[in-house]
């Protein structure tokens, strides 16, 4: 149900099932979409012999041993063997090392089924001897249909106000057996005959969990959507990802390192005081603690959207920071290395230095590059925000070193 992106005819999948012929694949989705229930549906209709185990429930060396015995089977009958391991992921790196053999000669026909991003968690090797297959989170009307075909399972007689079910589905978030979960306990509290309302749906399922898995894909999946909606100047969308983590668990810690780098890294000297608030809020977290600290959070993600937008210190230091490893051996000017002994004085160091407050404007145009280095500008200011008054000051000092320059030339 829901993941007819899947089978439509002539998908890869649907051939596999209609043949009857497979080949190793994975099963990646959020819990409750269809995949152990693909697995099932293969293992009843399949001519090959199909093995199941779950890696949260089956020790690796019972799995090394369903394996042999399909490598056994392979070589004297000739027949291959599907295996299907559940929560595939829960397996470490080195455990699904132990897989490879099997898969490489044959023997094994692998069906994986995870609700983690393949690409981290299944090792390179198998994935490249994988297909993935993605499957969707189920719509609220996909998920109705599921619970009306459950409720004419339901052994008591039972009557559902309107917009039960449709409760029911909305809240469970995609996943059917959440959903199913819900039904079965609304149903196991009633008696025959009731009638199920609203009111006695609240009661029944009084607590509502939030779908984030705070150590895995999801985890950056949002954080990267909040702080592309903060560089999006979209306060709204913002706001939205700020508390779907927040409710979700998240380190509020964590947000707030994420803020500050936004501060410096989207904005910026557009707005030098998107720093001062997100550092601002790192000592609110610190101070009030959670759930208080959710506004001063909230405080400066608005903030931070709403603020003029720049990338120019960002741009700035990844070229300084490509010129600095080509030239890490170049040393500093003699003129502006500090001299604190005799021996390095009479080395020349610091001769020739010009004190900027000794001169008109306080400014006196020197080079502060490695000798041998041409001067660079890595910084330019964007015209927006407080950057347009950095650029006068940058204007400025290069109105006095061009004048300054040119006097020289003069003399």
């Amino acid at each position: 149900m829901g993941q007819e992106q899947l089978l439509v005819p002539g998908s890869w999948l649907r051939l596999m099932l209609e043949k009857d012929e497979y080949g190793s694949f994975i099963l990646w989705g959020p819990p409750g979409t269809g995949k152990t229930t693909i697995a099932r549906l293969i293992a009843k209709q399949t001519r090959h012999t199909f093995r199941s185990c779950s890696a949260v429930h089956s020790k690796i060396t019972e799995v090394k041993v369903l394996m042999e015995r399909a490598a056994h089977t392979h070589c004297t009958e000739n027949r291959r063997t599907i295996v299907f391991i559940d929560e595939i992921h829960r397996f470490n790196k080195s455990q699904q090392d132990a897989f490879l053999p099997y898969v490489e000669s044959g023997a094994v026909i692998l069906i994986g089924a995870t609700t983690e991003n393949p690409s981290f968690e299944v090792i390179p090797a198998l994935l490249s001897r994988c297909h993935v297959f993605v499957l969707e989170p189920l719509s609220a009307l996909h998920l109705h249909e599921v619970l009306v075909r459950a409720v004419s399972m339901v052994p008591k007689h039972l009557t559902f106000d309107n917009h039960v079910l449709q409760n029911l589905a909305e809240n469970a978030g995609g996943d059917a057996r959440k959903a199913l979960n819900d039904l079965e306990m609304v149903c196991r509290n009633a008696e025959a005959g009731d009638t199920i309302s609203m009111e006695v749906l609240k009661k029944a399922t009084t607590t509502r969990s939030f779908f984030y898995d705070k150590g895995g894909e999801e985890h950056y999946n949002l954080i990267s959507a909040l702080q592309k909606s903060i560089r999006g100047s979209d306060p709204q969308a913002a706001l939205y990802w700020l508390a779907r983590m927040l409710e979700g668990g998240e380190d509020p810690l964590y947000l707030v390192r994420r803020l500050v780098r936004i501060a410096s890294e989207d904005i910026g000297l557009a707005d030098p005081q998107a720093l001062v608030q997100a550092v601002a809020v790192k000592e609110a977290v610190h101070f009030l603690g959670m759930p208080e600290a959710s506004v001063a959070l909230c405080q400066a993600t608005v903030y931070l959207a709403t603020a003029p937008k720049s990338n120019s210190l960002e741009t700035a230091y990844l070229a300084a920071k490509d010129d600095a490893a080509k030239t890490s051996h170049l040393k500093a000017p003699l003129a502006i290395r500090n001299a604190p002994t005799k021996l390095m004085k009479e080395l020349g160091y610091q001769k020739g230095y010009r004190y900027s407050h000794d001169f008109d404007n306080h400014y006196s145009y020197q080079k502060y590059f490695p000798d041998s280095l041409q001067e660079k500008s890595y910084y330019i200011p964007s015209p927006f925000g407080f950057e347009k008054e950095v650029k006068k000051r940058l204007d400025w000092w290069k109105y006095l070193k061009d004048r300054q320059s040119k006097d020289n030339d003069a003399g």
